[in-house]
């Protein structure tokens, strides 16, 4: 379950990722407050546990290393630990960069409003939910998908078929 949510974060940061310099080159710069409530956003909305959670497995298979390697389990720890802080400012750069595209794409009234909803006590539950939600929607969307692609296949055999063709 939770590879399949950390797939599709990873996903959406990738999609999200190549379309952010189309966005920056389409719109006016925003100004500090803008990007400053819009950073509030990205985080409240639970972003920043998505970007841990596809940088967490990262060390974790480097430290996989300690079991092809015992000889280097102590260095690689520490290497480990080193690296932590310089993952934490990457992930800044990844919500400043998150906060760009939504200082874009919203108004600062309405991240104001977003910003409200992500700290009420619906908005909290909301983010305390989404990775059990996610789990469900990728499980429910891997079956719906064969289940479609199944159809689209005996609905277009069937129509091939009225037409005097036959696939396989």
């Amino acid at each position: 379950m939770i590879r399949s949510a950390s797939r599709f974060a990873a996903t959406s940061f990738a999609l999200f990722m190549l379309a952010s310099p189309v966005l920056a080159q389409q719109a006016p710069q925003p100004t500090a407050s803008h990007l400053a409530l819009a950073r509030d956003v990205a985080i409240s909305s639970g972003m920043t546990r998505s970007i841990d959670a596809m940088t967490a497995p990262l060390l974790a298979q480097l430290q996989q290393m300690n079991v092809t390697r015992p000889e280097v389990k102590k260095d690689l720890d520490d290497v480990v630990e080193m690296l932590k802080p310089e993952l934490e400012l990457q992930k800044q750069k990844m919500v400043e960069t998150a906060a760009k595209a939504f200082a874009i794409r919203l108004t600062e009234a309405e991240l104001k409003e977003v910003s409200a909803f992500y700290k009420s006590p619906t908005g909290v539950k909301y983010v305390q939910i989404q990775p059990l939600l996610l789990d469900d929607i990728v499980t429910e969307l891997a079956t719906w998908t064969q289940n479609v692609a199944e159809y689209i296949m005996i609905r277009a055999r069937a129509e091939m078929s009225k037409r005097g063709h036959q696939l396989q």
